[in-house]
């Protein structure tokens, strides 16, 4: 959400192999080595390399033996700091004057909030050394190409959105986008996390990001399922359900391959809320915590006994292909989803993957010059808007997916 307010598209800027070639790499909010430890080794190379990293965590993670400096803020102040790094940069005229010009907008707004965000006033709030903020930010502004990369750490507070805007802002200022070695990346938290939000697993959105509120993207759709009359109110986020079925306002909930009996921060309240439910469904692979509480179990498939596609946190489409067959009762997830809809009255029906992949290729723009055959071997990155496309490995190259940036 944040990523989309200020840039258009709410995915990693550049690439993986990109990380190599930055000349700083800042990390905050990434245990990174432990939770992505392919993309960590770009990173350690680089610093081999003689690049420069900067670890901004709380925690002391493994990353932080290959860091320059490891500055230890506060829980929950990364607005704080953040805005220290740009008052220094703007104090010290080191912003990127041209990109600002030519490709953002609204930059009167942070200079007017950061002019009181001094290092020694960070330092209040974060804890975070004066001389350590200054060293940060004249090291990521002077940098020919810099990179941002974050995970949860960021992203899971109450202001997680406006911790993203912040990033987005910092590395505006610094015009680090739309470069090989720059942009902003977060690290997904699992492998198809970038893809199960492309696909519209979000509650406001259709594939590719296309509001639900949208009448023009609403009508596509309807046309392509030849329907009527789709809902143009966005659905609730995972928390105002838990919080509904808690109230009674949620009579039924379909969980599928999540586990809330674990992740939800307060679990007595989540199971008080499931056990509310008048009915209850959990598709998953296997028993989990959440399981227990349903009346209704349905057992998938594994990724490893299936073919179809992930998208990893690169925005890299790839094929995935069936290794071993599936147990027991287990069944394919759109399979059990296809017979649910038509026993609903909806005939839906596909002859498999492949074909699935068609259909999203026809209602995703991002995705309308993907086929098949063109990931057989190695996969595209969106957008890819057409067959004779070769994909976008960098994002907002010449504007961003907005037009302008957003401060």
């Amino acid at each position: 959400a944040g990523l989309a307010a200020a840039f258009g598209s709410g995915a990693m800027t550049n690439t993986i192999a990109d990380i190599e070639t930055s000349d700083v790499i800042l990390v905050t909010g990434s245990n990174t080595t432990e939770n992505h430890p392919v993309l960590s080794s770009f990173a350690k190379r680089a610093v081999r390399k003689g690049k420069t990293l900067y670890l901004i965590d709380p925690r002391r993670v493994k990353i932080a033996d290959y860091a320059k400096k490891w500055l230890r803020p506060a829980p929950g102040t990364d607005i704080a700091w953040i805005n220290g790094l740009m008052h220094v940069i703007l104090k010290e005229d080191l912003h990127d004057k041209t990109f600002i010009a030519e490709r953002t907008e609204n930059i009167e707004s942070v200079q007017a909030v950061v002019e009181t965000y001094t290092p020694e006033y960070v330092q209040e709030i974060t804890g975070i050394p004066a001389e350590d903020i200054i060293e940060v930010a004249r090291a990521f502004a002077t940098a020919g190409a810099a990179t941002i990369l974050y995970c949860m750490g960021i992203t899971q507070h109450t202001c997680g959105t406006d911790n993203v805007k912040s990033l987005a802002n910092l590395s505006m200022l610094c015009g680090h986008l739309g470069k090989p070695g720059g942009g902003v990346n977060p690290l997904r938290g699992q492998n198809n996390v970038q893809g199960a939000c492309d696909m519209g697993g979000l509650p406001n959105v259709f594939t590719a990001y296309q509001p639900v509120t949208s009448d023009d993207a609403r009508k596509k759709y309807e046309d392509a399922w030849k329907v009527t009359g789709m809902s143009a109110t966005p659905g609730l986020p995972v928390t105002e359900m838990i919080q509904k079925a808690y109230d009674g306002e949620l009579k039924s909930l379909y969980v599928i391959g999540e586990n809330p009996m674990v992740s939800d921060p307060d679990l007595n309240h989540a199971k008080k809320a499931l056990e509310n439910l008048d009915f209850f469904v959990v598709q998953d692979i296997f028993e989990t915590e959440t399981t227990k509480l349903a009346d209704v179990v349905l057992p998938a498939f594994c990724f490893a006994e299936k073919d179809g596609t992930f998208v990893n946190t690169e925005r890299r489409i790839q094929r995935v292909r069936k290794a071993v067959e599936a147990p027991g009762q287990a069944r394919q997830d759109w399979q059990i989803l296809c017979d649910i809809a038509k026993k609903m009255g909806y005939d839906m029906d596909y002859d498999g993957p492949e074909e699935i992949f068609k259909e999203i290729a026809a209602v995703t723009p991002s995705y309308a010059g993907v086929t098949w055959e063109r990931i057989e071997d190695i996969g595209i990155h969106w957008p890819c808007p057409s067959a004779d496309h070769p994909g976008t490995p960098i994002l907002h190259t010449a504007q961003f997916t907005r037009g302008k940036g957003m401060f």
